[in-house]
């Protein structure tokens, strides 16, 4: 026998409804800098679908940038034509699948370009690089400009971008400008003009406008999180988490909620307690355990109660009265009435940022796609 729910969707137990037209508008706030702009999808863009983000933002960017050479020819295989410069460094056993799929390299020292340029020259093709300048970061780049020469006479390499990284651009002020300062010093000396020059992120991009650079990389306030809190209004958040109240219970004084008893009900004559289907399992910091952290069910803030479990929390709805009840929509992230919660609010009860609260939204947590 053939169940009479087999053509039917199955209800969602926790989900991110992410806004294409908010990943517009956050794109045009990028733009409105006189820039051009690239669009960082890096990490399954932010963990809101790097596919799909790609898509609605192919006609509304100049490039993207991923971390990496799989998600390069991932974004490729799903039809991607625009330029993709692959921020990270790679290491060279990967360096075919870059001139194969026609993807940016970000080259960081003379061996790099050396192996890349006779690479593309046994394939009869030019390698595309940006060549990075550590300026602070630490992390990639080329410390001075001595080996820059060599690196544009190889035959088989075009420089199409030269670029730099803020460590700190939402955090200090004094030293983001002294480095701004060195890298418009460092590109002002260059012998050629590169079809691009980059150095902001998102941070950069709303404090520190630069007159040197033609291209921003805006990353985190693409999904509509700003870095710097009082540029918040500009951007719209484009991603809600929500998932359902799954059972409600009356528990009277007395009764321990969750691992380890942190909590235990007090109040008189009950805690009217939700249970909602989403845990650290998808995504939701265990770390917010205790830590003030709360929902918003029928447009109301409702604690959290106790310890996070892997695919559970609970809730205190006694403020809800009687219409609260399994099946109600539940907002974790985003707006529900008058009310909001921004995943900066969740990461600064974490304990971590905002960036890595959205990359950790785990794969059951259903990506669903509105404009």
């Amino acid at each position: 026998m053939v169940s009479s729910m087999a053509n039917s969707e199955m209800p969602k137990r926790c989900w991110a409804e992410v806004d294409l037209g908010a990943l517009i508008h956050n794109a045009g706030v990028a733009a409105a800098r006189g820039e051009s702009v690239m669009a960082v999808i890096k990490a399954d863009a932010y963990g809101h679908g790097m596919v799909a983000v790609g898509a609605a933002l192919e006609s509304h960017v100049d490039a993207f940038g991923v971390a990496s050479i799989d998600e390069g020819v991932r974004l490729r295989a799903a039809g991607c034509r625009r330029p993709v410069i692959v921020l990270g460094a790679v290491a060279p056993e990967l360096f075919p699948w870059l001139i194969d799929h026609e993807l940016q390299a970000s080259i960081s020292s003379l061996a790099e370009a050396e192996a890349l340029d006779g690479l593309a020259g046994r394939a009869g093709k030019k390698a595309l690089v940006h060549l990075v300048f550590d300026t602070g970061m630490g992390r990639i780049g080329f410390l001075d400009t001595g080996e820059i020469g060599r690196v544009c006479s190889m035959p088989n390499l075009e420089v199409v971008g030269v670029a730099s990284h803020y460590p700190s651009a939402d955090e200090d002020e004094e030293f983001t400008r002294a480095q701004l300062a060195s890298f418009s010093e460092l590109v002002a000396s260059l012998d050629f003009t590169p079809r691009w020059v980059h150095i902001a992120n998102s941070a950069g991009v709303l404090a520190f406008p630069c007159e040197v650079t033609n291209l921003v990389r805006a990353g985190l306030m693409l999904y509509g999180s700003s870095p710097i809190p009082e540029h918040q209004d500009s951007l719209r958040p484009a991603l809600t988490w929500k998932s359902r109240v799954t059972l409600v219970r009356d528990l009277p004084p007395g009764r321990s909620i969750s691992y380890g008893r942190t909590f235990t009900t007090r109040r008189s004559p009950f805690t009217r307690v939700a249970t909602i289907g989403v845990g650290y399992g998808d995504g939701y910091p265990r770390s917010l355990s205790g830590a003030g952290a709360e929902v918003l069910i029928r447009g109301q803030r409702c604690p959290l109660l106790g310890r996070v479990t892997m695919d559970q929390i609970m809730v205190d709805a006694t403020g809800l009265g009687d219409v609260v009840g399994a099946g109600d929509e539940v907002v974790l992230i985003g707006r529900q009435g008058d009310q909001s919660i921004l995943a900066a609010e969740l990461a600064e009860k974490a304990g971590t940022i905002a960036w890595e609260i959205f990359t950790r939204i785990g794969a059951r947590v259903q990506r669903v796609y509105v404009h």
